[in-house]
């Protein structure tokens, strides 16, 4: 389990990590949210050792991640700004992380590299940023660790090779009890991979929750009420949203589903359905909530 508690970076007056405390159990995607320069990528290298914070700390299975090479060798951390040695190959780079990550599966290694349609004698640099990252990705699946760390990994690869890479990770997770911790600000990336998502917001985090509690506790509704109702008249729903186009009203709700169907039911629309949210309306409604600029946080 990774967990963060009171963690704070600070880079002279900009506040870039504040006060988190968050828990990352193991064997689950950790979506990791938030706008550019809400701490995103800050937290990820704190997390792998590479800044050390100015207050709190982070610890990995109970254990400082600060110059602790027991630890470090736990995870594997993709950057989001990727960096290789000059002229160096994919066969080379494996061989140097051979050497950090004893347990790195050499022969799988040249499996997905073929698969991948990558050479591995050819100089990492005369590839382009999509195959820069499948490099990347290939090595951090083979190192074996308990954690992988992926930095806008997905921004750069093409449809296909965004699923097999999702399918990579879904693969260790089932056999090794792999946990990746995935951070982006692309909502709709994650939607199919995350079991837990947690929001940044100018450095703190503004919510922590399972993706399907919040899937199963927030419901969109769009309805025909009779004439002369308004939203507002619908007693005994907890509404959170209310849009009105013409005669059709959408309404965003808190609740289990049987309890608002039983309730509209009650209150006799001419029609009504329930309609599910995406991640992305989950959080615009949250944050709405919380009282926040959605322009200023959603994409």
């Amino acid at each position: 389990m990774i967990k963060a508690e009171n963690l704070t970076k600070r880079f002279e007056d900009i506040v870039a990590v504040d006060h988190i405390t968050a828990e990352i159990k193991e064997g689950c995607v950790f979506g990791l949210i938030g706008t550019n320069g809400s701490g995103k990528s800050t937290f990820l290298r704190m997390a792998s050792g590479i800044l050390k914070p100015d207050e709190g700390s982070i610890t990995i299975d109970g254990e400082d991640v600060w110059e602790n090479p027991n630890v470090k060798s736990k995870y594997f951390y993709i950057s989001d700004d990727q960096y290789f040695f000059s002229n160096g190959t994919p066969q080379e780079l494996m061989q140097f992380y051979r050497c950090m990550y004893p347990g790195f599966d050499v022969k799988r290694f040249y499996h997905l590299l073929e698969s991948f349609g990558l050479k591995k004698d050819r100089k990492i640099n005369t590839f382009s940023k999509g195959m820069k990252k499948q490099v990347s990705v290939i090595c951090g699946i083979c190192a074996g660790t308990d954690y992988i760390f992926c930095d806008e990994t997905f921004d750069g690869l093409d449809p296909v090779m965004r699923q097999t890479v999702k399918s990579l990770f879904a693969n260790d997770m089932e056999e090794r009890n792999l946990t990746p911790i995935i951070a982006s600000h692309n909502l709709r990336e994650l939607e199919d991979i995350c079991d837990h998502v947690g929001l940044l917001h100018r450095g703190g985090i503004l919510l922590s929750r399972e993706l399907d509690d919040m899937k199963l506790n927030l419901h969109k509704v769009q309805c025909v009420l009779k004439p002369g109702m308004g939203p507002e008249e619908l007693t005994g729903l907890d509404i959170v949203k209310t849009e009105q186009i013409g005669s059709i009203a959408t309404i965003t709700v808190r609740g289990n589903q049987e309890e608002i169907t039983a309730q509209m039911e009650r209150c006799q629309p001419i029609f009504f359905e329930l309609i599910p949210l995406s991640l992305e309306e989950i959080f615009i409604s949250e944050t709405e909530v919380a009282g926040y600029d959605i322009k200023a946080l959603i994409l």
